[in-house]
């Protein structure tokens, strides 16, 4: 229990005192979720509004694949993305391997699935003789694409904090194509698992705090707007 204790008492030095190594880890941290956050939600939202709106041959393919891969193992995308960067793969020359952008590529293949497979669930969970009526009154494809958007903004909204979710607590795949160096591509959950393996407990606690703290402040900014009554 002391250990614990002493744990928080770390995490409110390293946080009061704007620790150094904190800053830059949070800095990492928050630099490559929120761009793979980002682009998850780009590629993901129109994804998985088109698959809940549209009928087409191959389409429960492809929903199985969504599927499939919001149960991908991170420490498999992580293996594929190495291979494809390594030096002897074939983006090897673009020199991605241990970087930032690599945990970018990483993260994004993880989330991707997981706000496509949701955004997709919230469109079919709409009714359909809304999206009929919709129709019936002329709507171009676009105009149909940012009406659904409205009446499913819950849905969309939680499909981007499942994809956050899936990434904010990841290990296996940025540690793997991060290489987790000090000062470059070190981020929260690698910095915990680093530290526990060095015996500093206390301070791996302090960490884990503070993971926390950010992913409770990221949901609970996105669980406001949420729920804010338009």
């Amino acid at each position: 229990m002391s250990v614990i204790w002493d744990g928080i008492v770390q995490a409110v030095k390293m946080i009061v005192g704007f620790n150094t190594d904190l800053i830059v880890i949070l800095l990492t941290s928050l630099k490559v979720t929120g761009t793979a956050t980002l682009i998850a939600m780009v590629l993901g939202l129109p994804l998985g509004a088109w698959l809940g709106l549209t009928e087409f041959r191959g389409r429960k393919f492809l929903v199985v694949l969504t599927n499939t891969g919001m149960a991908l193992p991170p420490v498999v995308v992580g293996l594929f993305v190495f291979l494809m960067l390594s030096r002897y793969g074939p983006f090897g020359g673009l020199d991605l391997l241990y970087s930032t952008r690599a945990m970018i590529i990483a993260e994004v293949i993880i989330a991707t699935p997981m706000v496509i497979g949701v955004t997709l669930a919230a469109v079919q969970a709409l009714d359909p003789k809304l999206i009929a009526q919709i129709v019936s009154l002329g709507a171009t494809r676009l105009q149909l694409f940012f009406k659904v958007v409205k009446e499913a903004r819950l849905g969309l909204l939680a499909a981007v904090a499942a994809g956050f979710g899936a990434i904010i607590s990841e290990v296996g795949a940025v540690l793997m194509v991060g290489g987790n160096i000090k000062g470059q591509t070190q981020v929260l959950t690698t910095a915990i698992v680093q530290e526990t393996r060095q015996g500093h407990t206390a301070i791996a606690i302090a960490l884990s705090i503070i993971l926390l703290a950010l992913a409770f402040l990221v949901n609970w900014i996105i669980t406001v707007t949420q729920q804010k009554k338009v």
